[in-house]
């Protein structure tokens, strides 16, 4: 069970670039709980993912010398949802139809997640840089709040720019 958590049912056996796929897998999983239960839903599946990824993280890096191994990639299905949550909460809050999910927000997200996610900017990086399970769930939760902030102000400046 911890396996199939910890590489999101496979995908971080994907090469190359398994932490691209895990955020790419993502993606169309949170516009399902978008669908289903608008952003509370996202919101709460990501608290449910982090603590799962801490979990399974935790039993895939036991006695192991890699404490980040490339196939783990719920943490970046962790970041990646956190990345989408002002698409995801605006539309939310605008009573936007749930199968509304457009284009260019989900690709800023996925585009500046990754950004951070492989930059590893000042925070993201420390959190890097920390040995275990919290480490490894860390540094991506971070590179996703960082994109999620990015996410927020271009929507704020394009709508306001568009009149939208």
């Amino acid at each position: 069970m911890s396996r199939l958590i910890a590489t999101f049912f496979f995908i971080g056996y994907l090469r190359p670039a398994p932490g691209t796929w895990g955020s790419a897998a993502a993606i169309p999983v949170a516009y399902l709980l978008h669908v289903l239960g608008g952003f509370p839903a996202l919101a709460l599946a990501t608290v449910v993912v982090f603590a799962a990824g801490w979990w399974a993280t935790l039993q895939e890096t036991h006695e192991s010398d890699d404490h980040d191994p490339s196939q783990i990639v719920i943490d970046e299905v962790a970041g990646q949802w956190i990345a989408l949550w002002p698409l995801s909460a605006g539309l939310w809050h605008a009573g936007a139809d749930p199968w509304v999910f457009p284009y260019p927000g989900w690709i800023a997200a996925f585009v500046l997640f990754r950004l951070f996610d492989i930059w590893k900017p000042g925070p993201v990086g420390w959190a890097d840089r920390q040995h275990g399970p919290l480490g490894v769930m860390l540094d991506d939760v971070i590179a996703g709040m960082l994109a999620a902030i990015c996410v927020g102000l271009a929507a704020a400046v394009a709508h306001m720019g568009l009149g939208l």
